[in-house]
């Protein structure tokens, strides 16, 4: 029996609605990418699963796409463009087009991806957070007092654990800013927290819906590990079987999707610590990995929903939000 928060599209709207799907890889086969590995696999997944649900989706690789395109909304995935912040570019074209799209607003998205200012945002509703310090590019980079042991350097606004390094050493730590700032990007430096990785995925349905957390137990994986760009076992996620942490972990995502929302679908992440059972907030990824073997899929997956039916309450719920479609011409689960 569907779950009573899936929705789904009636025939009519499925006939009527016309989708431009803008990805990298959209037109790509899926086959693996030498650069970007499996994000070429996802591409593919979601435009065969879109049409698999039965709606009318013309695929495009270039935000030139954009202008020439006669759908009345857009499923925008286009990053990684080759400059900074292209995550960004599609929303804001379709902002200034007028046309409705998948996922936030680019406002949103710039806060959301910055990893700096998140923190702040939790700690100002009194979520946990570790020590960090952020160095932008062209700004001096000197020592903060908490850097006395192990530390994790990232780019402060990337994904996939790109650029990210574990270091014993401010020297070492020092050393990766410098070249992440060669790379263009900003720094973040933070304490190394004794735990592993807690993602709480959080979709649109009638407001937002917070899906089972998962845990990442083996530690940091890699851009190559993440990509499929080496080999490497699925990721081996399990669900969280500790009712007092989910409980808290539930709490602080509410807080962070109250300022965010609405947003579509996105994964909020943690450090948890299972021995002291100590939940700290790391990041959040807004229009995230939706491949059937990632986090939001699997979680679901939990609740005996499908990738499509996922796709498709995701895909429904923005598409009422925004007006493209009315409440009676949705297909309530039966």
């Amino acid at each position: 029996m569907p779950h009573p928060r899936i929705l789904r599209l009636s025939a009519e709207e499925k006939s009527r609605i016309k989708l431009l799907f803008l990805a990298k890889h959209a037109r790509a086969g899926g086959s693996l990418d030498p650069v970007d590995g499996s994000h070429a696999c996802y591409h593919h997944e979601m435009l065969t699963t879109l049409r698999g649900i039965g709606l009318s989706v013309e695929a495009g690789n270039s935000f030139e796409d954009l202008s020439a395109t006669k759908a009345n909304f857009v499923i925008p995935l286009l990053n990684r463009a080759g400059f900074f912040n292209s995550e960004m570019m599609a929303p804001l074209m379709l902002e200034r087009m007028g046309k409705p799209y998948l996922g936030a607003r680019p406002i949103i998205r710039g806060l959301s991806d910055d990893k700096h200012l998140m923190k702040h945002l939790a700690r100002a509703h009194g979520v946990e957070t570790c020590d960090w310090a952020t160095f932008r590019v062209g700004q001096a980079v000197e020592r903060p007092a908490f850097a006395t042991g192990r530390l994790i350097v990232k780019p402060n606004a990337s994904s996939a654990s790109w650029g990210v390094k574990i270091v014993d050493h401010w020297q070492e730590a020092a050393a990766q800013v410098a070249w992440l700032h060669e790379k263009g990007h900003d720094a973040i430096v933070e304490m190394l927290v004794p735990s592993v990785d807690l993602a709480v995925p959080v979709i649109g349905a009638d407001g937002p819906w917070l899906l089972p957390p998962l845990i990442y137990p083996n530690g940091l994986r890699s851009y190559e590990e993440k990509r499929n760009l080496v080999a490497v076992a699925e990721d081996p996620l399990i669900p969280l079987e500790n009712s007092a942490v989910e409980a808290e972990v539930a709490d602080m995502t509410r807080k962070l999707t109250a300022e965010l929302w609405p947003f579509d679908y996105g994964r909020f992440e943690f450090r948890y610590d299972p021995a002291s059972g100590r939940v700290s907030f790391m990041e959040v990824n807004l229009s995230c990995n939706l491949w059937s073997k990632k986090t939001i899929s699997r979680s679901a997956g939990l609740l005996g929903i499908d990738h499509a039916s996922l796709v498709e309450t995701i895909l429904t719920h923005s598409l009422l939000r925004q007006g493209v479609i009315r409440r009676d011409k949705m297909v309530l689960a039966a």
